[in-house]
């Protein structure tokens, strides 16, 4: 039975699951992938029965996968049934005081990244910049500067040809280099392959409401340093992540007061988008339930969400199992804890069928009710996944070591991850994030451009003979229908996008689901470009007083180089001049192989930075070179008129002619997308300081969502933290 793929989604499947020949050519189908996993991951069934049902267990996942209910995380679909084997997406790994230990971490590190996998750290027991070294009578340089370690290796293993690497660095707030921590993101050419977030303790959050000061303790000796207003240090935090959107903050004490393990020690750090907590070198795979499939004639279909539920809790469990984990430290705390973590995603879908607004008290309850079901169901499979195989091996000791819970399979059984890429191939909106827009702009492979509406709306509009293609491409210059003339309220009320909502209720949706979920909840608070600090501090406050673990925030705008297609630019200056050419200039050339021929590209620099750009073919001449020469002069124009470099490589990238070629493991779709090539190249502009700095997707040059902590482009299934 075919499978009913939007075409969107078959795009993200060929680019980045489907298996390859070595031409990078797909050799399976989307049915094919989907069986590839469901065979893979039943298999794990006669580990624990040999005479188990492994064709009716493979068939059960099957449909599960095939009908879009349920997806686990990238790497389970990616190696699931391959070579690599490596399915988990997340890992903390420990970062002590020590060279040694530093530079291990490092290497396992970059182990991880190979494998397809993101890693968090905490750097907070690292002795502060300038403390006494005493094996070498010379001093600390500090946590920031290993991070910035972690961060070139993580740069140098993506650009030998491996998947993205994505971090999270963490530093306790009482560390004494938390001031240079906060700030050290604003800069956006640092730090580019890490997210960082501030560790709040439940004891700055008190000194912080009654005005007072707080220890600065250096973790080398746990001695107080210094006292510091706690007010002075948040008012640093909410001014850093009002200018950039970093650094986020995690609530230390909220995520340990849920540590069902508390006597394997204590967690410190999360992986790339903070929603899940792990303790040192462990690891956890995720899924996420599609709850827009769950809405039958207006209500929550609970009994197919109950079987679905069931279903991913063994898939998961299966997973811990054949994993090929990339290190055995990580393989043995894994399998001691056995956490797993599924979430949903399509919530705000499943409002809008239910005719629920997603910024009202309707949803808040609807966000709580569907994760207490979801909890609930998912820890009654575990439990009787336990009376088979046997419970998690720290179990004893545990949260769940009581006589009222006596079998317990896996430490954690929900998480609510960000779901970007998975979403997409779904066919809904991401994770609990209400829709970012009614109608967006998808680039597809030619450079063309598509005005795309969100298909419920476009139900809608059809219905009730307010439909046309001009429309779409109306809403798609803000992606919000709220200012549009002709459409009914009551409908303008339902479909509300990420900016039409006011910041307090993104909180209260994702407090409603923390309630209800053993790990974090994964989420951006949306601000538009006017928001003040203070209401940022709002946010934070209401996110401590509510049980959130953590939050993140984005301020439309606040990242310098954005371009997002959302219409919301200034006015421009009618009249733009392009500076002079110097008489002198320095700069390189490159050869890149395209399907045409060998390209010479030159990249010129002045004093004010890249001033021109000259594309030459070898050997051939006509209409080929003269259009080669003229978007080279165009190139160059745009740039000496002040043109962002981004904002070129934004409309060149990704455009195809009909004889694309391979080149060092890269796809050279046309001349001027390997002329975009050479200029990445040049200014070391790279997939993942792209997004961070303007909004427009390194792959293909569409509009950069910011939701669950990360960036994520619809259009292709680009995302920063994968």
């Amino acid at each position: 039975m075919p499978i009913s793929l939007s075409p969107n989604a078959l795009v993200v499947l060929e680019r980045r699951y489907l298996k390859k020949d070595q031409r990078g050519r797909p050799v399976e189908t989307p049915q094919d992938l989907f069986k590839r996993v469901a065979r893979t991951i039943a298999g794990a069934d006669r580990k624990f029965d040999p005479k188990a049902e492994i064709k009716k267990t493979e068939q059960g996942f099957y449909t599960l996968l095939s009908e879009l209910v349920f997806l686990p995380n990238s790497p389970t679909l990616m190696n699931a049934g391959r070579r690599l084997g490596q399915l988990a997406a997340c890992f903390v790994l420990p970062v002590e005081d020590s060279i040694d230990s530093i530079f291990e971490t490092l290497r396992h590190t970059a182990m991880i990244h190979k494998s397809g996998g993101g890693t968090g750290f905490s750097f907070s027991r690292i002795r502060p910049e300038n403390d006494t070294v005493l094996s070498t009578r010379g001093i600390s340089s500090g946590p920031i500067s290993f991070m910035t370690v972690f961060d070139v290796a993580t740069e140098t293993v993506k650009q030998g040809g491996t998947r993205r690497g994505a971090n999270m660095g963490i530093l306790r707030v009482d560390h004494p280099d938390i001031e240079a921590f906060i700030q050290s993101k604003t800069d956006l050419a640092k730090l580019n392959n890490f997210n960082i977030s501030v560790a709040l303790t439940s004891s700055f959050m008190e000194a912080l409401t009654a005005g007072k000061d707080y220890d600065l303790i250096n973790p080398r000796n746990d001695k107080v340093i210094k006292l510091v207003s706690a007010r002075a240090i948040f008012d640093k935090i909410v001014r850093a992540a009002w200018q950039s959107g970093e650094p986020g903050i995690i609530f230390l004490d909220h995520i340990n007061r849920a540590n069902p393990t508390p006597q394997l020690g204590e967690i410190e750090a999360t992986n790339p988008c903070g929603e899940q907590p792990l303790l040192p070198h462990e690891s956890c795979n995720l899924g996420s339930i599609n709850l827009s499939k769950m809405i039958s004639g207006g209500k929550l279909h609970r009994t197919k969400l109950r079987q679905a539920i069931r279903s991913a809790v063994h898939f998961l469990d299966n997973v811990i199992e054949i994993n090929k984990y990339p290190l055995h430290q990580i393989e043995a705390v894994s399998k001691k804890t056995r956490k797993i973590g599924l979430g949903v995603m399509g919530f705000a879908d499943m409002l809008i069928k239910l005719s629920i607004p997603y910024d009202s008290k309707r949803a808040v309850r609807q966000a709580e009710q569907v994760m207490t079901f979801i909890l609930r169901e998912a820890r009654k499979a575990s439990s009787d996944l336990a009376k088979k195989r046997g419970n998690f091996p720290a179990y004893e000791g545990s949260v769940f070591d009581d006589p009222k819970t006596p079998y317990m399979r896996n430490a954690t059984v929900t998480t609510v991850a960000p779901t970007g890429t998975i979403s997409i191939i779904a066919g809904c909106s991401s994770g609990v994030e209400p829709i970012f827009a009614v109608a967006y702009e998808r680039r597809v492979l030619d450079g063309e451009a598509l005005f795309e509406m969100h298909p419920l709306f476009e139900n809608v509009a059809k219905q009730d003979g307010f439909y046309s293609d001009e429309l779409a491409q109306q809403i798609a210059e803000t992606g919000s229908i709220q200012h549009i003339k002709g459409i009914p309220d009551k409908i303008k009320r339902l479909f509300v996008a990420a900016h039409d909502i006011a910041p307090e209720w993104h909180v209260r949706i994702q407090a409603a689901f923390q309630k209800h979920t053993d790990n974090a909840v994964s989420k951006t608070v949306n601000f538009p470009q006017d928001a003040a600090p203070s209401d940022i501090e709002k946010v934070y406050r209401l996110a401590y007083e509510s049980g959130c673990k953590g939050v993140t925030i984005y301020r439309y705008g606040s990242r310098g180089h954005q371009v997002l297609n959302l219409g919301m630019g200034q006015e421009r200056d009618a009249t733009i001049v392009p500076r002079t050419r110097p008489v002198r200039t320095m700069g390189v050339t490159e050869r890149i192989n395209t399907g045409c021929g060998k390209l010479y590209v030159t990249i010129n620099e002045d004093d004010e930075g890249i001033c021109e750009v000259f594309a030459q073919m070898g050997k051939t001449g006509g209409c080929a070179s003269s259009q080669i020469e003229a978007a080279g002069r165009l190139i160059s124009l745009a740039l000496r008129s002040g043109v962002k470099v981004e904002a070129i490589l934004k409309q060149i990238t990704g455009i195809r002619c009909p004889s694309p070629i391979w080149q060092n493991g890269k796809m050279v779709l046309s001349c001027p997308d390997g002329i975009a090539q050479v200029i990445k190249n040049y200014t070391r502009i790279s997939s993942t300081d792209m997004p961070a700095m303007m909004g427009a997707c390194p792959d293909c040059g569409g509009s950069l969502e910011h939701e669950g902590g990360c960036l994520v482009c619809r259009s292709c299934g680009f995302s920063r933290c994968s």
